[in-house]
């Protein structure tokens, strides 16, 4: 019994915390002016519905009395506030106690100003019941927005509208993320089989390709310590660390523009012409006019973002647009060269997305999710930025989340990369067995069907979700059972891909008797001399794909 009295202790204190808690909403406030000036606009209120209701009519006038703290009977008009909304301002009181000379004195609901973070207005039971009218904060900035728009003589309703479970965004959110997979997935897949099946050619230093970078096990461990440092560390620091990161997306993206762009540039009929000789750094190569000039025009891109980025009305559009040639950049380089590797990257980022977004809230002082505060912004930072590693895109509905907490909804970067990496293997090794892309289609439909399922988990709990929970377990088990049922599971789980475990033809010993062809590339082996050429019938059917299809390479190559 008395071993059990701490826990009855903690319980109890639990319950009375939870009670305790202060419930808020987000609504809006109404402006017009009285004199028929500029059109109405709204502004973002915090209240506590607890208090009362908010109202939905336009007849109450806003009055400014934020000259006085509405303390004491002594801070109340003389004829007081009959039928109006009275501009308190926050301080040297509690809410009940300004509320209750409000209500006194006739006033039809109650605008607290602070200068300081909006909380909600609380209370208890016993003050809840006594008090008839709304009250809700609103933010000294806006305060000063109003009466600088519309003057003195003003008009204000509060009322806060349903909020709908998804916006329309969310629509347009989706069509970019699966279509940025399943472009990059492509595109990745096709690149790499291209390069394993003819000789690179030397035809100019722009017409050369980037070499792919394979993840290693050791690889994966590093960027995933590497992606919990640098969020911590923009936690605790995001002021200082937030430009660091803008620069970085401005030089990445401007990159990324440029490898999606180029090939389209260089179908061009004009500006072939080089830069004549020199001794300039990457001049002395002496590319061609049209590239330079889509270099210029994707730095353009890149700074002019930067020095808009805050425009909430254009610059989201930018963002997208560097964003999604970022991750098509990102998905054209980096290589996953297994289904293991694939297997082994998503799981420990899934464990990574999980724990920043539901285990931190209980570590951290303020009780917030590290990941969402850092992908959000934090809402005490100085410097108001925000981080460009997110697709966004403004809600298209008019509510009090859109104008008061999250005018964007946002969807990392990593939740398209990290997917569409394994839909990039699947395209690869849908060529390598020719199966008519059925993985590359099947994983990309994966993806989609995670994305649906996220957004609808982000309308019933309302709040931030990681993407990956639910991402990764569609993708990998979709992946995974169509391998185990085409009975291709072994070969798919060890890829025995284009770079390193291409399988030896069951002509090479016959082919070791004779002198052995040279393997510099597919051109010189139609060019041996007529004594080389009579090892070749003894190649049997079953000729790896590569060499079966020369039609298929010259397509290739032009």
């Amino acid at each position: 019994m008395t071993a059990a009295a701490p826990t009855v202790v903690w319980l109890r204190a639990a319950i009375l915390l939870f009670v305790a808690q202060v419930t808020c909403e987000y609504g809006m406030v109404r402006v017009v002016s009285e004199t028929g000036g500029p059109k109405g606009k709204d502004y973002c209120i915090l209240y506590n519905p607890q208090w009362a209701h908010l109202p939905h009519d336009l007849g109450k006038a806003l009055r400014d009395w934020t000259a006085s703290m509405l303390c004491s009977p002594s801070d109340l008009p003389a004829k007081g506030f009959s039928n109006q909304i009275p501009l308190v301002m926050r301080g040297n009181c509690t809410f009940y106690e300004k509320v209750r000379l409000a209500q006194g004195s006739g006033a039809r609901g109650l605008l607290i100003v602070s200068k300081e973070t909006l909380v909600p207005p609380g209370g208890n039971k016993t003050q809840y019941e006594e008090i008839g009218i709304p009250v809700a904060l609103l933010s000294h900035k806006d305060m000063v927005d109003i009466f600088k728009s519309f003057g003195r003589a003003v008009r204000a309703a509060l009322h806060a509208p349903n909020e709908p479970l998804l916006d329309y965004n969310m629509v347009v959110i989706f069509i970019m993320a699966v279509g940025t997979v399943a472009l990059g997935g492509y595109w990745a897949g096709s690149r790499d089989v291209r390069k394993y099946m003819k000789h690179k050619r030397d035809d100019g230093p722009e017409k050369q390709e980037d070499e792919a970078v394979d993840v290693t096990p050791v690889m994966t461990c590093v960027f995933v310590v590497m992606c919990c440092s640098m969020l911590v560390l923009l936690y605790y620091f995001y002021d200082h660390l937030v430009y660091v990161i803008i620069g970085i997306f401005c030089l990445a993206s401007s990159t990324g523009l440029y490898s999606c762009l180029s090939p389209l540039v260089q179908r061009l009929p004009f500006g072939k012409c080089r830069v004549p000789d020199n001794n300039l750094p990457y001049f002395h190569k002496r590319p061609q006019v049209r590239m330079l000039l889509l270099a210029l025009f994707c730095v353009a891109v890149s700074v002019v973002w930067g020095v808009f980025r805050n425009e909430d009305q254009w610059a989201w559009i930018l963002q997208d647009a560097l964003g999604i040639a970022f991750c098509l950049y990102m998905l054209k380089t980096i290589r996953l060269p297994t289904f293991k590797a694939c297997t082994l990257l998503l799981l420990v980022l899934f464990v990574y997305d999980v724990f920043f977004v539901f285990i931190t809230p209980f570590l951290t002082k303020s009780g917030n999710s590290i990941m969402v505060e850092v992908a959000t912004g934090p809402t005490d930072s100085a410097t108001h930025e925000k981080l460009p590693m997110v697709l966004k895109v403004p809600r298209l509905n008019t509510s009090p989340l859109a104008l008061c907490d999250r005018p964007f909804s946002l969807l990392g970067f990593g939740d398209i990369l990290v997917p569409g990496l394994l839909v990039a293997y699947c395209h690869r090794f849908d060529i390598q067995v020719q199966s008519s892309r059925i993985y590359f289609v099947a994983c990309t439909i994966a993806y989609g069907i995670g994305l649906l399922v996220t957004f609808m988990a982000l309308a019933l709990m309302q709040r931030g979700q990681p993407a990956l929970l639910y991402l990764v377990p569609c993708t990998l088990t979709t992946s995974g059972a169509l391998a185990l049922w085409r009975r291709e599971l072994g070969m798919f789980w060890t890829g025995s891909g284009f770079a390193k475990d291409i399988p030896q033809p069951s002509w090479a010993p016959a082919a070791a008797q004779g002198p052995q062809p040279p393997k510099e590339s597919e051109a010189t082996l139609s060019q041996q001399p007529p004594g080389e050429a009579q090892v070749m019938p003894a190649l049997p059917a079953e000729q790896p794909p590569e060499l079966t299809e020369p039609k298929d390479v010259a397509g290739v190559s032009t």
